[in-house]
């Protein structure tokens, strides 16, 4: 019969909580630059402007139809041929922006396609520009729309930064292995790891929906 023993895993408990802290805050980064690639992308593809359109679509099929650990691979292992080196830690969020950019592109591009074209007309027929057209007129309604999309796209991008362990960085599963190579405790180890994945993406899940309330809430006529 197996001896559960979990005591050499909380006795390195804190060795797992850098490494949970760690792949938070390099989601929570990877997601704000990645959005920021989103919203670049996606005015991109609705721009009218065929180049660009053509650039913004062969970024987007090639990330979306490579295994993410081989972009992780290629951004690691492959660069430094071209003479750009990164940490394994740089590597990780530059392959996890890049990763989210091009799925969140398309997500903002669906959002901004549902906005009625008949309110972008009426604003650019009282003289806003372009940009005041996507400030007060796209930006707010179409990310209310794909709110909960890009919300459950960090989710996964923060379950899956697990496999930039495999390139050394020091994310929780990279602490997991570590442990479970001086402990020997495989069964213990990955089950605490499980369990503390599974509990950021509720706090996650849970954090996501309060601000989706407060932020995107419709005003109430009195």
């Amino acid at each position: 019969m197996y001896q559960f023993n979990f005591e050499p895993v909380f006795g390195a408990f804190d060795t797992l909580l850098l490494g949970a802290w760690f792949t938070i805050q390099m989601s929570c980064m990877a997601m704000l630059l990645g959005l920021a690639v989103s919203v670049a992308g996606a005015i991109g593809k609705t721009s009218g402007i065929r180049l660009l359109n053509l650039v913004v679509d062969i970024y987007v099929e090639i990330i979306r139809n490579t295994p993410f650990l081989v972009q992780i691979y290629f951004i690691f292992f492959g660069l430094p041929a071209l003479g750009i080196r990164m940490s394994p830690n740089q590597a990780a969020l530059l392959a996890l922006t890049v990763n989210f950019g091009a799925y969140g592109t398309e997500i903002i591009r669906a959002g901004i396609n549902s906005i009625n074209r008949g309110q972008i007309e009426a604003a650019q027929a009282i003289g806003l520009s372009w940009l005041q057209v996507l400030r007060y007129v796209v930006i707010k309604p179409a990310l209310r729309a794909v709110y909960p999309a890009l919300t459950s796209q960090f989710i996964f991008l923060m379950l899956g930064s697990s496999v930039v362990s495999a390139i050394s960085a020091t994310d929780l599963t990279a602490a997991s292995n570590d442990l479970n190579s001086l402990t020997f405790a495989s069964f213990e180890v990955y089950l605490v790891t499980t369990a503390i994945y599974l509990v950021m993406s509720i706090a996650f899940s849970i954090a996501f929906s309060l601000i989706g309330r407060s932020w995107f809430a419709y005003p109430v006529n009195r």
